[in-house]
């Protein structure tokens, strides 16, 4: 025994391990001596705990009347600590010495202390002493713990469950409001309702008046006293006159109530299990009806989009194909996301619903026809499908555009460069000239003649070009070919023209060649020299003028190699110009030097030295035109190739750490340790620091977007694209998502299964352990092998073989060969924890009904709250036994087919 007459005598504080009590206590702040310095409060208890002491007291006899004076020579305490805990205390020391009464009151003490309570600030000399203030808390304290911290209500205890009780009990009654136990008692009528709820014959409930509290708490305190057997602990004066009733007293008073009336607990518990129950199929088909809901609403958005992303009518122009790329992005980044998280919580929705059924014994849930999770999967699978098929032919559609547009760029070009050569020629070879010509002149047509056939000739690869650009339109179908084909079909028929009227004339001229003589051989020269020469004059502003495309830095440093190349030739080309000019000097120099008269121009060609020298001026101005358009585009593929560099760069970075992350998600379901909670919290900062990479992902679509805008349509420094990325990053968020909820679904099981965690962990640690490809999966002989070391007689042999069977057919009843940590979990479950059955529903409403085979909805409301009376009231069919009343119900198939077919 503890030596209490030491001067450092021990103190005691109450901390019991009864749920809730210790909080309360704590709340309380050591039984809160400071309050019972209000003299108020201090004469309620005095009078409340001495009728308490003197209820259980009076069973030995005897009773007290100063609880000051007679608890101090300690035998009435050990008197009343032996009433109350039905057990023998330390026999007591018969002396009126001091010494003895504080050796009585140290036994008392060291009882209280022997069953968890622990007395702050309460020594024995203090009770000896006659000090009110620790007396009345260490009465207090013995009234928690005998009285009040054993009451229970729905998983809470002692002060909330006590409070819960009095809510449950006066809930039907008007102008009850019980939310303390101080204020809500101070009109009376919550002690009127206790009463009347338990006992309606001695209380006429009706007639009370709110405004009457005097009345109401001497009517409440006389029945109780007379038909009950609760002694009156309050006045009603004191409670009325005191602004806050003493809350230590109204918990006292209300807990012989509590216990007075604890024989209606059986009809409690009954209704408190079938609210249970109801409670559950109520949420459940809420659950059912939300899955339903997303479930339609995704499909139809799925089957909405689709046809959009299946529409490949192509647009005529860049700027509508365009528009078509913009729409696409947007459907990426502000429609598609939603829906992808209301795809991944309707699968988590789904695996909830189907884990709080199989814990509360219900069948599986068949969402309806066409609303499967593997409906929406394959709808989601067609959508993407048609999303990949969309943009491969947008972009294949924006580059068909874009060489739609250099060709017929080109086609107008070289057409329009032709159309101005072939100008007046046909007028030219209609000509009759040579019928009034001198032999001279006649000489000079034939030369002529001669040298427009070169031209011509040098003309037909234009044509043939012209001819082969129209035909790429017509097979890439420009929107534009019937333009183009009546043009080139005009450009044709006049070339067929010119060659028919150049056969012609020649003709005509060699007939006539026999009479002519003499041509100017340096004409002649000047004419074969310069027309090819014009050509590639034509031909050189031609190229230099021409548009072109590329797509990488090394096409453009192949055209800026070639311009070099060209340019190279210039000096060659200046040379040939100042020779064809000296021909023709030299001519004029001849006719000069013999006074010969020449008739106006060269008469060989109308290629005038003037024409040659404004061509070439024009080739000079176009050269470093050229150049400055090759370096633009030059800056441009240099731009182009910085923003696939850029892409690359972030997207190595970005694309392992995602591979990264899935394989990590792999380990971590397989090695978490600790409790669910823990792993829970783990796996949820895991889920934020993956959130917080996304940051990372919003930049690399920035540089996709700078890429498709730049039509950049391939990158060699990365292998991964924007739609690998998406695709791992959507991977990655779902399958933490369901990493996530399997757990808070194990979290789920063991609570409902009320399955320790030690237990989970040796769960979780048996299937790891035959795990051995960490697939998450056992095989059959995998999870036979486990079952053996867990203790199940499953060996190889008839009895055996068909216990393995039996077992096999509920963890894996779709027979896919595999167990899932899931299914291992629900089994281990069953096999080890108690669940409501059908029975246990059924014999609770029999309770409810008084043994009768049938039930009234009268019953049904009187016992249930309202909305889960009225919700059994609609479901449960009549009553059509013998002893059928009319109004009678039939409970019995209501509780059968809350648990489906498996419990009839």
């Amino acid at each position: 025994m503890v030596d209490y007459h030491t001067a450092g005598q021990p103190t005691y504080q109450y901390g019991g391990n009864g749920p809730g009590l210790g909080d309360y206590m704590a709340q309380e702040d050591d039984w809160d001596r400071d309050l019972l310095l209000d003299p108020a409060w201090e004469k309620q208890q005095r009078k409340t705990f001495t009728a308490w002491c003197n209820s259980h007291l009076r069973k030995a006899g005897t009773q007290i009347e100063n609880i000051d004076e007679d608890f101090r020579d300690g035998l009435k305490l050990m008197l009343l600590l032996e009433v109350i805990s039905g057990e023998r205390l330390p026999k007591p020391e018969r002396g009126k010495m001091r010494v003895h009464k504080i050796n009585n009151v140290n036994k008392a003490l060291d009882f209280i202390a022997s069953k968890g309570v622990k007395l702050v600030s309460i020594g024995a000399e203090e009770i000896v002493d006659g000090n009110a203030k620790m007396t009345l808390g260490m009465i207090w304290t013995i009234i928690l713990r005998f009285a009040i911290q054993d009451i229970s209500v729905e998983e809470t205890s002692a002060k909330e469950g006590l409070l819960l009780w009095c809510q449950r009990k006066t809930a039907p009654y008007k102008n009850v409001n019980v939310q303390n136990f101080h204020i809500s008692w101070k009109d009376g009528l919550a002690f009127n309702a206790l009463i009347h709820r338990h006992r309606p014959e001695l209380i006429e409930y009706d007639k009370l008046r709110k405004d009457d509290p005097v009345t109401n708490l001497n009517n409440a305190f006389e029945v109780a006293e007379k038909y009950l057997d609760i002694p009156k602990m309050l006045d009603a004066e004191d409670i009325v006159n005191t602004a806050r009733p003493d809350e230590k007293a109204i918990m006292t008073y209300v807990s012989s109530f509590y216990h007075a009336f604890s024989g209606a607990q059986k009809a409690e518990t009954a209704a408190n299990r079938i609210c249970k129950v109801l409670a559950v199929n109520q949420e459940n088909e809420h659950l059912m009806e939300d899955y339903e809901k997303l479930a339609s609403d995704l499909l139809e958005w799925i089957q909405r989009t689709i046809p959009w992303l299946e529409n490949r009518v192509p647009q005529k122009t860049m700027q509508e194909m365009q528009q078509k790329l913009e729409d696409f992005r947007d459907y990426r980044r502000v429609h598609k996301p939603p829906k992808v998280q209301e795809k991944c919580q309707l699968e988590i929705n789904f695996n909830t619903l189907q884990t709080k059924l199989r814990l509360s014994n219900r069948p599986a849930f068949m969402p309806s026809e066409g609303k499967m999770v593997s409906d929406i999967n394959n709808g989601w699978c067609h959508l993407e499908q048609a999303e990949k098929g969309y943009e491969e032919w947008l972009l294949n559609e924006i580059r068909r555009l874009e060489r739609l547009d250099h060709l017929a760029e080109k086609f107008r070009q070289k057409a329009s460069i032709h159309e101005s050569w072939t100008e007046g020629k046909e007028a030219m070879l209609r000509q009759k000239d040579y019928e009034t010509a001198t032999l001279s002149d006649i000489k000079a047509l034939i030369r002529k003649h001669e040298a427009f056939e070169s031209d011509l000739a040098a003309h037909q690869d234009r044509v043939e070009q012209i001819a082969a650009i129209a035909q790429e339109l017509n097979e890439l179908d420009y929107y534009d070919s019937p333009s183009v084909n009546a043009r080139c079909q005009k450009i044709c028929d006049q070339w067929d023209s010119l060659g028919s009227l150049t056969h012609t004339r020649r003709e005509a001229l060699e007939k006539t060649e026999k009479q002519l003589e003499t041509i100017d051989q340096l004409h002649l020269e000047y004419a074969k020299r310069a027309a090819p020469f014009n050509n590639w004059m034509e031909s050189a502003m031609e190229d230099l003028q021409d548009m072109f495309i590329v797509h990488t830095i090394e096409e453009i440093e192949g055209l800026i190699a070639a311009h070099d190349q060209f340019k190279s030739t210039l000096p060659d080309a200046d040379k040939e110009r100042e020779a064809i000019l000296g021909i023709q000097s030299e001519a004029q120099r001849i006719a000069d030097y013999n006074n010969i008269k020449l008739s106006g121009n060269n008469p060989y060609t109308s290629v005038t030295p003037q024409i040659i020298n404004s061509k070439w001026e024009r080739v000079q101005q176009l050269v470093p035109k050229r150049d400055h358009a090759l370096q633009d585009e030059q800056s441009k593929q240099q731009s182009n190739e910085h923003l696939r560099r850029q892409f690359a760069s972030q997207a190595n970075i970005v694309g392992p750490w995602i591979q990264t992350k899935m394989e990590e998600i792999g380990r971590i379901s397989i090695e978490m340790n600790g409790t669910l909670e823990d792993q829970l919290n783990h796996l949820k900062q895991y889920e934020r620091s993956i959130v917080d990479y996304k940051p990372n992902i919003d930049l690399l679509e920035q540089q996709h977007q700078l890429i498709q805008e730049a039509l950049i349509f391939d990158n060699k420094h990365t292998n991964y694209t924007m739609e690998h990325i998406r695709v791992g990053w959507e991977q990655l968020l779902t399958t933490i998502a369901r990493t996530i909820n399997e757990v808070e679904n194990q979290i789920l099981t063991r609570d409902a299964k009320g399955i320790s965690q030690e237990q989970m962990q040796e769960f979780r640690a048996s299937f790891n352990h035959f795990d051995k490809d960490h697939g998450g999966s056992l095989g059959p002989e995998e999870f036979k092998a486990c079952l053996i070391s867990l203790g199940y007689d499953v060996e190889n042999d008839r009895q055996g073989d068909a216990e393995f069977n039996r077992i096999m057919s509920v963890v894996d009843p779709n027979n896919s060969g595999v167990v899932t940590f899931q299914a291992f979990i629900d089994f281990m479950s069953r096999e080890t924890t108690d669940t409501d059955t059908a029975d246990q529903v059924i014999a609770s409403f029999k309770v409810l009904a008084g043994d009768k085979n049938y039930i009234t909805a009268e019953e049904l409301r009187r016992e249930l709250p309202p909305d889960q009376a009225e919700y059994c009231i609609a479901r449960m069919a009549p009553y059509q036994g013998p002893d059928a009343i009319p109004g009678a119900l039939d409970y019995k198939s209501f509780s059968t087919a809350l648990y489906g077919e498996s419990d009839l």
